[in-house]
């Protein structure tokens, strides 16, 4: 009797999961030595960076200030440029109130008074402040300083070349006899002062001006010739004091005789110009020495910007 029930079907194999990853490369060993190095240019990129950032940081703290520091900064700046305008608009008051003020050749009196006004206006005020503008412009690019500093320079010159042509006349055209020239103390100071001035504007012109077109070749010749150019200009600013003081006792001595002794008005307001001029001479001094003073941009100076 045949059986009506179905034989079951024999088991299959288990089917093989289809494996999704792909086939393992032959090994092949590389030398290290044989592969190119890892870029770097961004690394040292950044690192300069952060390095300048640094540098500029400690720059930053190195050369702060304190309170005290920026008061006798600020005292001795004001004071100084104070100085410098109080005696020029002390002698204008003396020769316009004492002696009647200026001319040119129709009165050698009023002529010669344009020497003493012109001379503190050259070799004073206008020298004394281009002397000062590298302690005042302590935020400004090294170039536009240099150029101020030869605009005032610049300035004083025609003062200079006129006063000295007024006196030159004053002596010359005198009647019935001329007055001999360059025979006192004053006229060998003075004659002194305005060779050493002329010397510093011509070296001075051509050296940190002109020679910029050949920045790179001539920067050491220019940072060596800094401190001359520096020492010789103090120098010239010291020697112009000492001629206006000398000149000012020489002009109220012969003006006022025997009575300066008395302490006449007039010889009061010179005696004050030339304190003041003294002042000067002793504040520009100290200014000039005090390294704390110096020129300083709170930014960092590359070679090529002195």
């Amino acid at each position: 009797m045949e059986s009506n029930s179905v034989s079951p079907m024999p088991e299959l194999a288990p089917i093989a999961e289809f494996d999704k990853t792909p086939p393992t490369p032959p090994e092949d060993t590389i030398p290290m030595d044989d592969l190119p190095p890892p870029p770097t240019v961004v690394t040292v990129a950044n690192n300069s960076v952060e390095q300048e950032a640094e540098t500029h940081r400690h720059y930053e703290e190195e050369n702060e200030w304190g309170c005290g520091s920026w008061l006798e900064y600020t005292m001795v700046v004001v004071l100084a440029s104070v100085l410098l305008l109080g005696s020029l608009a002390l002698t204008l008051f003396w020769v316009i109130y004492y002696h009647n003020g200026f001319a040119w050749r129709e009165d050698l009196s009023k002529q010669f008074n344009l020497h003493p006004v012109l001379m503190v206006a050259g070799f004073i005020t206008f020298s004394g402040f281009s002397i000062l503008l590298y302690r005042i412009c302590r935020c400004c690019r090294r170039i536009y300083v240099k150029l101020l500093h030869t605009v005032f320079h610049a300035l004083s010159i025609p003062c200079v070349a006129i006063g000295f042509m007024a006196v030159l006349d004053t002596h010359n055209l005198k009647r019935p006899e001329a007055i001999p020239n360059f025979y006192s103390l004053h006229s060998w100071i003075g004659l002194v002062t305005m060779g050493l001035f002329a010397i510093q504007f011509v070296v001075g012109f051509f050296s940190f001006l002109v020679l910029l077109c050949c920045e790179g070749a001539t920067s050491a010749f220019r940072a060596a010739l800094v401190p001359i150019h520096a020492s010789f200009g103090l120098t010239t600013f010291m020697l112009a004091i000492a001629a206006c003081v000398t000149g000012l006792t020489e002009k109220v001595i012969f003006t006022l005789g025997n009575s300066y002794s008395r302490m006449p008005e007039e010889g009061i307001i010179v005696n004050a110009i030339g304190m003041s001029l003294i002042a000067l001479a002793i504040l520009i001094g100290y200014i000039l020495q005090r390294d704390e003073f110096r020129f300083r941009a709170h930014v960092l100076i590359r070679s090529g910007d002195l």
